[in-house]
């Protein structure tokens, strides 16, 4: 489906807050110290053999009836004191690490490893062209790449560093060819902002049209014909706007190539048509079909998967004000779509948990008259991606995913094989071109694409993506489950070398993630065998939250039910410690972004199972999510502090207040980027400055902060790989054997 999905449920995005401290309950708030007023005694502290200190000043909410507070309130505000402090705790951590003398030699081998093989991210088809997303050995950037076939070599249309300016890296955010394949729409933005220009680049020449539109972060462009395009663009804020209302009140807009995007008028969004009724937080986006008489406009609301859908003919989409139809709401359950003539083909969770696929008349749009193609069954229903020939849908089986095929002649699906072991981790469609590009992963073998054809069975090999010169030979992958403190059983994936004694002395690096139903399902990454050829163990936690067992996992990780995710984690770190694969001595644990709610409570509720744990760009102080730019929209994942209700989600899966002073706390690493517009620098800014003044362990805490980066989107190889080097060494400094 060509349309935005939730903000790529990437609205995990906790961006930086300037605003004053909301109270509720009619009780303000003391008052923050103002810069003006510091006094030398105030100001972040130096220490020789330390981070610096940070001064406490302690800000008291009251959130209906509980008093709250938060000594380190004052980080939230982009003042020269916290910039100053941010650096103290990058230089510590750098001259910490670097003094292990082995952070290098971690580098040179991820570097090696990274640098092995050609990277491929994504791929596209359309007639007579593949489009990929690359990075050769030796490039830090992933640029745009064009095969006349599937067997062609392939030519660079896009480089990526050429947009590089100012010593800042640059990235491709998105990127949509045309109808045609003969011009690409594609997003740039700077030292992984996410603040995306959009570009057009001309794909026989590789030239870049002089068309430039900024405000167009995760624009999701869609093609009209081959002169036009849609793109959803955020609004210019008036000065002094509140840091919320960044992303509020978005429109789609209509483009046609060669005049001044001045001049686009808008089609769909907040305020453009009389009588919608567009929520200022909800996300637009407009695409269109050439097989079908419509185009289609969706609202994605915050991160919930749920869209409501509009349509309208393209005839009249001339016009100022195009006339929308509701044909659907969020209550209809409706996540996935393609259409084809006066159909649509969906997916939908609506009394049906693990979901369905139904064929709807347009013309009729009633999900209870709709034709029933796939029904709901033990498999989950994951995605659709429209060809030529079939509809082609994802769908997940006891964590793996497969593929199935309803070819339009018949409307039944049938099974198709794409001849590999592994899960089918994406797949590349076109309404003109038959059969799927499917790319195929695991946890041990390197990712092959395979080509799918009209009629079928079994899928052929390409050689898009090479097969990666690092083995993973002496590497397996064990699937087991863990029991979470309900009964619940949790998968868990265990990756390690055949020989691993169990003598509970292995350290061992737990992932988790579990948010927003996604699935962390197996991947490949040449640079896991940098830890794992040393006997040490990488396992992934599938806790509740994600999407592992469909919607009804999800939910039993959402709003209310979050501490799930966080006692399941517990389970499986218990569980590898109780089968003797390592000993809390030797085990970390790991979250990324939503994940730092499962690694922090899981750290606040049990420092005691951990010799380390890694918070990446994380979201652990919860009940000020809602102050940045991206936290109002992810309400309906974790709850809102403006009712009771609200409040007690957000306090249960708050680690930052949960830190208590004086307890024995492992070692922490916390990493951040500056620039990161999804989850505020200062979110680990002040769970580090809190955890180094409470912990009363020898362990560290040291602070990452890394000035040219965000939230990880655009990271370049080399910043990714300095990262790792620096997590692997201290790792390997706190819970490796002695």
């Amino acid at each position: 489906m060509r349309r935005q999905t939730s903000v790529f449920l990437a609205a995990f995005a906790l961006a930086g807050c300037d605003s004053p401290a909301r109270v509720y309950a009619a009780k303000p708030a003391s008052p923050p110290v103002t810069p003006s007023a510091l006094t030398s005694e105030m100001v972040a502290v130096p220490v020789k053999n330390g981070p610096p200190i940070a001064p406490m000043r302690d800000v008291r909410d009251e959130y209906f009836g509980k008093a709250v507070i938060d000594p380190y309130r004052w980080m939230e505000t982009d003042t020269e004191e916290y910039t100053t402090w941010m650096k103290g705790q990058a230089h510590f951590t750098r001259k910490t690490i670097d003094e292990l003398g082995t952070r290098q030699a971690w580098f040179d081998r991820i570097t090696a490893l990274d640098n092995a093989s050609p990277r491929v991210r994504a791929v596209a088809q359309r007639v007579g062209m593949i489009f990929s997303l690359e990075a050769e050995p030796g490039n830090d950037a992933y640029s745009l790449y064009v095969r006349t076939a599937l067997g062609a070599p392939k030519r660079m249309i896009v480089d990526t560093q050429k947009f590089a300016e100012d010593g800042k890296t640059a990235a491709i955010d998105y990127w949509v060819p045309s109808p045609k394949g003969t011009l690409v729409a594609f997003g740039i933005s700077l030292s992984g902002s996410e603040m995306a220009v959009l570009h057009v680049v001309e794909t026989k020449t590789g030239t870049v049209l002089p068309d430039v539109i900024d405000r167009a972060r995760y624009a999701n462009p869609s093609w009209l014909d081959e002169g036009s395009f849609f793109y959803k663009r955020d609004r210019k804020l008036p000065a002094n706007a509140p840091a919320t209302e960044r992303f509020t009140k978005a429109r789609v807009y209509h483009h046609v190539l060669g005049t001044d995007p001045k001049r686009d008028f808008a089609t769909f969004g907040y305020g453009v048509v009389e009588g919608l009724d567009v929520e200022e937080d909800a996300f637009p986006a407009v695409s269109a079909y050439e097989n079908s008489p419509y185009a289609f406009a969706t609202l994605n609301h915050g991160v919930q998967p749920e869209i409501t859908l509009y349509v309208a003919r393209k005839r009249t989409l001339g016009g100022v004000r195009v006339p929308w139809r509701k044909v659907f709401e969020p209550r209809e359950g409706i996540t996935d779509f393609e259409a084809r003539g006066t159909h649509i083909y969906a997916i939908t969770h609506k009394n049906a948990p693990r979901a369905k696929l139904l064929r709807i008349n347009l013309t009729i749009p009633d999900l209870s008259k709709a034709e029933t193609i796939i029904p709901e069954s033990d498999a989950i229903l994951k995605q659709t991606g429209l060809a030529k020939d079939a509809l082609y849908v994802s769908k997940l089986e006891a964590g793996i995913r497969k593929l199935v095929r309803v070819p339009f002649h018949t409307n039944k699906a049938e099974a198709v094989e794409t001849g590999l072991a592994g899960t089918v981790a994406a797949f590349s469609t076109n309404e003109h071109v038959p059969g799927a590009l499917v790319r195929v992963e695991a946890w041990t073998a390197s990712p092959k694409l395979v080509a799918l054809h009209a009629g079928m069975k079994r899928a052929r090999p390409t050689s898009i993506i090479p097969p990666s010169s690092v083995a993973f030979d002496n590497i397996i992958a064990t699937e087991v489950t863990a029991k979470s403190s309900d009964g619940t059983m949790v998968p868990l994936s265990i990756i390690h070398r055949k020989d691993l004694p169990r003598d509970g002395t292995n350290p061992t690096y737990l992932h988790g993630y579990a948010s927003y139903g996604n699935v962390h399902g197996p991947y490949f990454d040449p640079t896991d065998l940098a830890w794992l050829e040393k006997g040490h163990i990488t396992a992934v936690c599938h806790a509740r939250g994600g999407g592992e067992y469909g919607e009804d996992w999800h939910r039993g990780g959402k709003l209310g039910t979050k501490p799930n995710t966080i006692l399941d984690f517990v389970a499986c770190a218990e569980y590898l410690v109780r089968e003797n694969f390592t000993s809390p001595a030797h085990l970390a644990g790991q979250g990324t972004s939503a994940g730092s709610i499962l690694i922090g409570g899981a750290v606040v509720r049990r420092p005691d199972l951990f010799g380390a744990a890694v918070m990446r760009v994380g979201m652990v102080n919860a009940l000020r999510f809602e102050q940045i730019p991206i936290g109002p929209f992810n309400t309906s994942e974790f709850g809102t502090i403006k009712t009771k209700e609200g409040f007690d989600m957000l306090w249960n899966i708050d680690a930052y207040h949960g830190v208590v002073k004086g307890k024995l706390y492992p070692a922490v690493l916390l990493t951040t980027g500056m620039t990161d517009p999804r989850v505020s620098p200062w979110q680990m800014g002040k769970m580090a400055a809190r955890l180094q003044s409470s912990t009363s362990s020898d362990k560290p805490v040291l602070l990452r902060v890394d000035f040219g980066s965000g939230h990880g989107i655009g990271t370049t190889k080399t910043q990714r790989a300095e990262e790792l080097a620096d997590t692997y060494a201290f790792l390997e400094w706190q819970i490796g054997k002695k």
